[in-house]
């Protein structure tokens, strides 16, 4: 698959060299002060590398690559980085602060805000007629729900991005609320060329779609034949190398009897009779292959291919959404015995269905049109690095449609104000919040952290806070002893608090069963501690609230880790920060 020579290399569906790609890439980070360090490096098997890159600064913004060869894989995880900088993924998940969320760019210069309606209904102008009947079938949106969890402001309206239709040429806004609740990060590219960006974003979405109906249907796919693989030297070395390693190693065309660009190369674990599935998709056989190979090993040694799921009966559970979504994920999902069968659902196309990247790209969505879906495409080159955002509603959502009502993350809007502010709260305002996590339908295991959109620090209370844990907090902090109890026994059997935290709350579930606590005083002492107890009585007696959350502030600058989170952002360079 590897053309070298001693000046640069190629390799197959990219249009410059890795050597120019990966020079050029790491030259454009330097430019914004982005200091990336390569972290670690696997090369398990013969032709198969794989690559951890961060920002020095800011480790959570991370990637990897992977590829037939160490350049490849490093190409493979600049691009990603770039594919995230650019779609500005590395953000989605996260509240940007009060400073930023007023300032005239939010995410990026083409952006639209659209203001509160009266009524409550979506604002004229977003989305199109189809998108509205798709995303809203039911009416039951409302534009507080379209706040996206990144600015989180319900008083500037919603936030849309331009979005192409290339059927016909028309311009759609989108909220970045949708795009963030249901695609997350599928569809997204970076690319040396924007064909070549394209096309990779298109087969990636087609690669899950497939891998989904396959899982979904415990569809059973034809083997490859070994004078195929063959074919491709790298491939069958590293595909030798693994049966060697004593794994069961099935490489299948998943391409359905020719129609989709897909391939899949599954584990067998003889050990714990774990199943792993791997899928690649491109328009050309041979690097489809190779993605679906280099997947299955992209960070992962020899020795830690263990513990995937054993492959399961229940088609129901098999096709839920959470087991799907395992399956975007990290690929450790549950597999049907139903694929594992000796006898495929489909014969062996020996596929290919292009040459050069106009033709993949042309062919990619020709595919998808032909299954009666439209392609809505966004182009992002503010990094002089071309990256798109493709959706293809009904085909590319990762998160079902009705997460928009149910599990929409600008659930967060809703709290994080007073929960930035916590250490301020009155007793008047401590049982508004408490009523509010009460009524809101949130389940006490949801983490803080997550719903508010707060880069944490690990082990930090910030980090480990739930739901149940802030509704006890509140209750002692406004003398509520029947909802203090209540969180004191959720504490307990979750089991999951961390233990210094866990054995106050015991202690204080303890001292209010216990009444006349002076005669239990010593007990007490030598049971959970002077320091423990002391604190479960200040707790009580409302001396002191909120023990080791400190101050967040309305930019999050509480937590060091945030910080540095906004500082990397600051360097994409749509706004001077003040």
């Amino acid at each position: 698959m590897h053309t070298e020579n001693q000046a640069e290399s190629f390799i197959i569906g990219k249009d410059a060299s890795l050597e120019y790609s990966i020079r050029t890439m790491q030259e454009k980070l330097l430019a914004r002060k982005i200091h990336i360090e390569e972290t670690s490096w696997l090369n398990p098997v013969e032709c198969i590398w794989s690559v951890h890159i961060r920002d020095r600064d800011c480790p959570l913004l991370f990637t990897n690559g992977k590829g037939a060869s160490k350049l490849a894989a490093r190409a493979s995880a600049l691009g990603e980085y770039f594919e995230r900088l650019g779609c500005h993924y590395f953000w989605t998940h996260f509240y940007l602060g009060e400073t930023r969320s007023n300032l005239p760019v939010v995410h990026y210069p083409q952006e639209r805000w659209f203001a509160p309606t009266e009524d409550g209904n979506l604002p004229e102008g977003i989305l199109n007629p189809e998108l509205i009947a798709f995303y809203n079938p039911q009416s039951s949106l409302d534009d507080k729900m379209l706040v996206d969890l990144n600015s989180g402001n319900p008083e500037r309206g919603i936030c849309a991005l331009p979005y192409t239709r290339l059927s016909d040429n028309e311009l759609t806004w989108i909220p970045v609320n949708i795009i963030g609740n249901l695609y997350v990060s599928n569809g997204m590219s970076a690319g040396n060329t924007m064909l070549e960006a394209r096309s990779q974003a298109l087969s990636e979405i087609l690669e899950r779609h497939i891998k989904f109906r396959i899982i979904a249907e415990g569809i059973c796919l034809p083997d490859v034949p070994e004078e195929v693989i063959n074919r491709f030297p790298g491939i069958a070395a590293g595909v030798k190398a693994l049966r060697a390693a004593g794994f069961g190693i099935l490489v299948k065309d998943a391409s359905l009897g020719g129609r989709y660009p897909v391939m899949n190369v599954t584990l067998l674990h003889p050990d714990d009779q774990g199943c792993f599935a791997s899928f690649g998709a491109h328009p050309r056989f041979e690097v489809a292959l190779e993605r679906a190979l280099t997947e299955l090993l992209q960070g992962r040694a020899l020795d830690t291919l263990t513990q995937f799921p054993e492959p399961g009966f229940d088609m129901e559970e098999i096709a839920g959404a959470s087991n799907l979504e395992l399956h975007f994920i990290d690929s450790s999902g549950t597999i049907s015995w139903d694929f594992l069968k000796d006898t495929p659902d489909f014969a062996f196309s020996d596929w290919s269905f292009s040459s050069t990247t106009a033709e993949d790209y042309q062919w990619l969505v020709d595919c998808i049109h032909a299954e009666g879906k439209q392609i809505y495409v966004a182009d992002f080159t503010e990094l002089d690095v071309y990256s798109c955002r493709i959706l293809v509603p009904g085909m590319s959502e990762i998160y079902q449609i009705d997460d928009l009502e149910w599990e929409n993350n600008s659930i967060g809007n809703e709290i994080r104000p007073a929960i930035l502010r916590l250490n301020q709260l009155d007793d008047i305002e401590c049982a508004e919040l408490l009523t509010t996590l009460q009524t809101i339908g949130l389940t006490d295991d949801r983490s803080i952290w997550e719903i508010i959109g707060l880069a944490a620090a690990a082990g930090s209370a910030w980090k480990t806070l739930r739901i149940g844990e802030l509704k006890t907090l509140l209750a002692l902090a406004i003398g509520d002893k029947n909802a203090t109890l209540e969180g004191c026994d959720w504490v307990h059997h979750f089991g999951q608090i961390e233990e210094s935290r866990r054995r106050v709350y015991r202690c204080v579930e303890n001292l209010i069963n216990l009444h006349k606590t002076e005669m239990f005083h010593h007990s007490l002492e030598l049971m959970y501690g002077t320091e423990t107890l002391y604190l479960a009585m200040d707790l009580l007696k409302r001396k002191q609230r909120f023990f080791g959350l400190n101050e967040l502030g309305p930019d999050m600058s509480g937590s060091p880790v945030h910080t540095r989170l906004l500082e990397a952002y600051d360097k994409l360079g749509l706004n001077t920060a003040k």
